[in-house]
């Protein structure tokens, strides 16, 4: 049977009865799990490095009477709990930090240099939450869960190192039916937000090397200077969106970088460019990034390069697409565990996600829905990625804990 099918065939509502018992049991864990929340905060851990982080939540689900296997794709854990005939479900939780120093004026800073900007210290928690419910109330479902600790999320690489190693599909007892994730925001503490169909972007990295011929600033003549080239081609580049995309096609390019040179009077022989391209339909991306390629390979070739531009794909990730089925179900689900003046629907952001190759790799549907972390007064002008943001913890994992459990449940067998 298709999975998408399968999933629709399951009762809406099937389990509700249990909204009550996950609130009674996120209020008597939630001392604990600000406790872990507070250890994830102030010592986080880079993309690729996440040590401690992945070997505390492998402990954390281990004590739980989870399944645990470690270090797939890097310091990628998956741990299953098995509880008799139903559906598999992948919840899918992300560790890494971010290469910020952090200014939130916490007492559980962190003071490495590095920080959890992104809100992966909630994710874990609400992870072992999770874990921790999913045990308690055993004989209230069946079924397989499958608790997936990814690394490497900020640089877009985790999701794919994790299911291209041979450890990740031994470690998967059966076919997944549907895949759910979870990621705060800047929203109001304590609220979630669901956002169907498209709702994060593909995101390409490009590298650009523009060749040029160097010499003395003072006689230009005598060049080709591919700074010149290389801002030419910034320029041009903002007209692909505005000029080559239909209107209102959702599309951005940004040159992030633009390094050249090494002295005032030095004409150089190469500049580099490094950009990023975000869009969702996959049509779209194409069209971008050939637009991209022939714009760069016309102005070197207009201003006599002595060759064509390099380009460099660094990484890539798709766009987030959340099932609109499950997305309208789980927004039901929602209102009716937290009320609905705490539950809103979302609109699509450019930014980018690689939870959603996991989805993509088994053909199931997916969802990420989102967990607001602001407390009251909050600065708008601070989000994700910024020096000074932190999720206020009591509500933010109290909400998150108990939607991300119930979600789980909802498409769970019943005993």
């Amino acid at each position: 049977m298709n999975m998408l099918v399968a999933l629709t065939l399951l009762a809406p509502g099937v389990q509700d009865e249990l909204n009550g018992p996950i609130q009674d049991a996120v209020t008597a864990d939630l001392p604990s799990l600000i406790e872990l929340y507070t250890w994830f905060h102030a010592n986080v851990e880079l993309s690729l490095k996440e040590e401690k982080t992945s070997a505390k939540f492998a402990a954390e689900a281990k004590a739980a009477g989870w399944t645990v296997t470690e270090k797939i794709g890097g310091y990628g854990v998956v741990a299953v709990l098995k509880n008799g005939e139903g559906p598999t479900i992948l919840l899918r939780i992300d560790m890494d930090g971010l290469p910020v120093k952090e200014e939130t004026g916490l007492p559980y800073a962190s003071t490495n240099g590095a920080m959890h900007a992104c809100g992966h210290d909630s994710h874990l928690t609400m992870g072992i939450g999770v874990a921790r419910i999913l045990t308690k109330i055993k004989d209230k479902w069946a079924g397989t869960d499958i608790l997936v600790g990814q690394p490497a999320e900020e640089v877009v690489r985790g999701a794919r190192m994790m299911i291209e190693d041979p450890k990740f599909k031994e470690a998967i007892p059966s076919q997944p039916a549907a895949c759910l994730s979870v990621h705060d925001f800047p929203g109001r503490a304590g609220t979630v937000g669901i956002c169907p169909g498209f709702a994060s972007a593909n995101t390409d990295s490009l590298d650009i090397v523009i060749y040029g011929k160097g010499g003395h600033g003072a006689w230009p003549q005598r060049t080709i200077d591919p700074i010149v080239i290389g801002a030419e081609i910034v320029t041009a580049l903002q007209t692909i969106v505005s000029r080559k995309l239909a209107p209102g096609t959702r599309a951005v390019i940004t040159v992030g970088s633009f390094h050249s040179g090494t002295k005032h009077n030095i004409i150089p022989n190469e500049a580099k460019l490094q950009l990023t391209v975000r869009s969702y339909e996959s049509e779209v991306r194409d069209k971008l990034l050939a637009e991209i390629k022939h714009i760069a390979t016309s102005v070197a070739e207009a201003h006599h390069a002595p060759k064509p531009p390099e380009f460099t794909l660094v990484d890539s990730c798709p766009a987030g697409y959340h099932d609109p089925v499950l997305s309208e179900r789980m927004l039901g689900v929602f209102e009716r565990l937290l009320g609905k003046d705490k539950v809103t629907r979302e609109d699509p952001v450019m930014g980018g996600e690689d939870f959603g190759l996991f989805p993509k790799h088994y053909g199931v549907p997916g969802l990420q829905f989102r967990v607001g972390g602001a407390k009251p007064g909050h600065d708008p002008d601070v989000g994700l990625h910024s020096s000074k943001w932190a999720v206020d913890p009591e509500p933010t994992l109290r909400a998150g804990t108990a939607a991300f459990a119930r979600a789980c449940l909802e498409l769970l067998g019943k005993k």
